[in-house]
């Protein structure tokens, strides 16, 4: 009787990827974890989060503040991270029985720059894009909810983008 052709070679497949899988499971780390750059999550941590104008400004801030630092804590501040958001809105789509958009495309732009606390020297400077898409309907009320919503998801986008160059920028350093 052959092994390859029983049910059990299925398994037995299986049990050598697990396996497989279990041996090399510690030799991966995050791109820019702790044990990879030393120091690198407390300098994050000590980012202070200029507030934002407007209510997407507001949105990001909030995620920028819990992806920089979600523990609660607020150490010294290092630095200060200062964003201006400009944002847009376009409908590619408009429907021919009513004349209304049936969807929409929130854009923005967010103008970062990073300084030191202490006399301001600049770290970085740059630009992070995003957008986020939602349907249109004639009920007010959802129409104003799903554009809020796509104002959540544009600054939670926002927020992961900056937040990553921050830790390149940050992970790179050499003081």
């Amino acid at each position: 009787m052959s092994w390859s052709k029983g049910p059990c070679s299925k398994c037995l497949g299986v049990l050598v990827a697990l396996a497989l899988a279990g041996a090399l499971a510690g030799c991966f780390q995050p791109l820019y974890s702790e044990a990879a750059h030393p120091g690198l999550v407390e300098d994050l941590r000590a980012i202070e989060v200029q507030p934002i104008k407007d209510r997407i400004g507001h949105y990001l801030a909030d995620n920028l503040t819990t992806d920089l630092n979600g523990t609660g804590q607020t150490p010294t501040p290092k630095y200060k991270l200062t964003v201006t958001v400009t944002t847009g809105t376009s409908t590619p789509t408009v429907s021919s029985l009513t004349n209304v958009a049936t969807s929409a495309t929130l854009t923005a732009d967010a103008r970062y720059t990073l300084n030191k606390a202490d006399g301001g020297a600049q770290v970085l400077t740059g630009v992070a894009n995003a957008n986020a898409s939602y349907d249109r309907s004639q009920q007010r009320y959802n129409d104003l909810r799903a554009a809020r919503d796509a104002e959540i998801r544009l600054a939670r986008s926002l927020s992961q983008e900056i937040s990553l160059r921050l830790a390149a920028q940050l992970a790179g350093k050499t003081s």
